[in-house]
């Protein structure tokens, strides 16, 4: 099975994401998705909220002066708007956007906020959804027309050396995100003629699926002043003078949501991070004829031992089997089997979604024991997903190899970097794109790649 079909049917069989919504690219988040959605973006929330963010709400509707009066950054996005024309059978006097992004709704606010540098500086977010007409090949969770999941930070500041410092931040908490759900990345700086529109410069996060593809997870841009002019948000310095706002931006999608997916997951299914699976521990009581009560009630006092963490108790009147193997698709990190043996031998079994490795434990030691085994559990998956990013990694100084590679293995191609080296020079001549400069072990490079 190839990644794309595995990719599909774990959405479905996994109850992550339902595709038959009738309209292309839109699909639905089902409550075991969502739940997943739920707990890798509290992880985020609580990074953003603990340096200093502070998440608001603003509407979906962006009419159309205010898209088009920033020419740039409209022009970047022209093909992709979707347009509300009427409020019922009425047509509007101005056409209203469906959110493609919010810089432009929210930065004419800002200009309303910010008077004197003690407003400075201004951190917020929001979680919303956004709407692109992607013509493309859409794919769920990873290309959409309804992006369900878009996390964008907007911020302000008072000196162009505080708005860099604000960029190296954003790209603090985006390592802390990442590293946290066990996905590896590159950190690229995008060429000029892949810039976010309006954007001085722009820092992605980028990693690789397992049919070698690389895929954009995250992103960081430097808008210096080319906004605040635009929009006119100025503020009064404390010498008494007027100058324009540098601000950045920075943006997640649920891209973040189809890594955790492909990066962790196996033949058998999804394989979850503890700490983003909406099971975290599964209890399946093995029931024998005369013991059923028995084995009942042990499973609900293991429960309640456990109760700090997720914990669901599998009492369906199926086969044990079956129940194996509903929960490793699902991915939930550890099975727990009670069955009358263990009960009288005060021995508990525990199952590894990661290894699928059987361990058996005295019954004494279970909350020790659980939490060693998660921790090993994220650590292995961690590991085990660097390995083989490292494994898509290849350098070379000759562009005929770089196609090779690119078509065979795939992957992402480090080339030495070189400011002889243009767009054309390499696009053209591997027929894959060039995703920007990079550190690699110490040294700079230009990585290209097959992208999503």
């Amino acid at each position: 099975m190839d990644f794309s079909e595995w990719f599909s049917n774990i959405l479905e069989m996994a109850g992550i994401y339902d595709v038959r919504y009738p309209i292309k690219g839109c699909g639905v988040y089902l409550p075991y998705g969502f739940k997943i959605r739920k707990y890798t973006f509290e992880i985020l929330r609580e990074l953003l909220d603990k340096t200093g963010h502070e998440e608001t709400l603003f509407p979906l509707l962006i009419p159309e002066t205010l898209l088009a009066k920033e020419g740039e950054h409209i022009k970047g996005f022209e093909d992709e708007v979707y347009w509300v024309t009427h409020g019922g059978k009425t047509p509007l006097d101005v056409k209203l956007a469906l959110r493609p992004t919010s810089e432009t709704a929210i930065y004419y606010m800002l200009k309303l906020w910010v008077k004197v540098h003690t407003d400075l500086p201004i951190k917020i977010y929001q979680i919303v959804n956004t709407f692109r007409y992607e013509t493309k090949h859409t794919r769920p969770l990873i290309r959409l027309r309804e992006i369900m999941t878009f996390k964008e930070a907007h911020t302000a500041h008072a000196t162009k050396e505080e708005a860099e410092e604000q960029v190296r931040e954003a790209i603090e908490i985006y390592k802390k995100f990442f590293d946290t759900l066990a996905i590896p990345y590159l950190i690229i700086k995008r060429p000029e003629w892949d810039k976010f529109p309006g954007a001085d410069y722009t820092i992605a996060f980028d990693t690789i699926f397992p049919d070698g593809r690389a895929i954009q997870i995250g992103t960081v841009h430097n808008l210096g002043q080319h906004f605040s002019k635009t929009f006119e948000i100025e503020f009064e310095t404390p010498t008494g003078d007027k100058d324009y706002v540098y601000q950045t931006c920075y943006g997640i999608s649920d891209r973040a949501i189809a890594s955790i997916i492909a990066i962790h997951g196996d033949e058998r299914g999804l394989v979850l991070p503890p700490i983003v699976a909406p099971i975290q521990i599964v209890i399946i009581p093995l029931i024998f004829k005369g013991k059923k009560e028995m084995v009942e009630e042990k499973a609900k006092e293991i429960a309640e031992r456990l109760k700090s963490y997720r914990v669901h108790i599998d009492d369906r009147d199926i086969r044990p089997g079956k129940k194996y193997y509903d929960w490793e698709i699902k991915g939930v990190p550890l099975r727990i089997e009670i069955g009358p043996k263990d009960i009288e031998n005060k021995k508990i079994t525990l199952v590894r979604r990661d290894t699928l490795e059987k361990i058996q434990i005295d019954e004494d030691k279970l909350e020790e024991e659980i939490s060693k085994i998660l921790k090993d559990i994220y650590e292995n998956i961690k590991r085990r997903a660097k390995e083989r990013f490292e494994s898509f990694i290849t350098i070379t100084n000759n562009l005929d190899e770089a196609k090779n590679i690119l078509e065979d293995k795939k992957g992402i191609v480090l080339i030495p970097f070189s400011e002889d080296i243009y767009k054309e020079d390499i696009e053209d001549k591997v027929e894959a794109k060039v995703l920007g400069e990079t550190e690699y072990k110490g040294d700079k490079y230009i990585a290209i790649a097959k992208t999503y």
